[in-house]
């Protein structure tokens, strides 16, 4: 009878012991939500996004390299022209990596923002400048 009251108040003690584990394992589940799931889908939402705003006459990049103007835009296929000679291949809209069309004009709109910066931040310093000269 001693042994089975040991053995009980053991399980007794284990029975609690699993609340940790709970804990930690709904941790690491919320910590791999925020590190991995959450931003792929963050990313997939832009790519899907970009997807959809493609128009004709933009240039493109497939994921597997190839670069094209889009001349025909379909529901799910894009067909785009490429090379010297203009050929034309039809693609799925899955296999489009970028807008370089969009990357560039993203890319100067940028560059225009941090040429502005610099010459606003330059020129208060001249100001700063010649009141004290003043």
């Amino acid at each position: 009878m001693n042994s089975f009251m040991t053995v009980m108040s053991q399980n007794g003690s284990q029975a609690g012991s699993i609340y940790p584990t709970l804990i930690m394992f709904v941790l690491v589940i919320v910590f791999f939500y925020f590190l991995m799931i959450r931003p792929q889908k963050k990313k997939d939402k832009e790519q899907k996004e970009m997807r959809e705003s493609i128009q004709i006459g933009d240039e493109i990049m497939t994921i597997g390299g190839i670069v094209g103007i889009v001349v025909k835009k379909t529901e799910d296929t894009v067909v785009i022209e490429t090379g010297g000679d203009k050929s034309k291949l039809r693609i799925k809209m899955w296999a489009i990596q970028e807008n370089i069309t969009v990357s560039e004009k993203a890319a100067a709109a940028k560059e225009a923002r941090t040429k502005a910066m610099i010459e606003t931040q330059q020129n208060k310093k001249k100001n700063k400048k010649n009141k004290k000269d003043e």
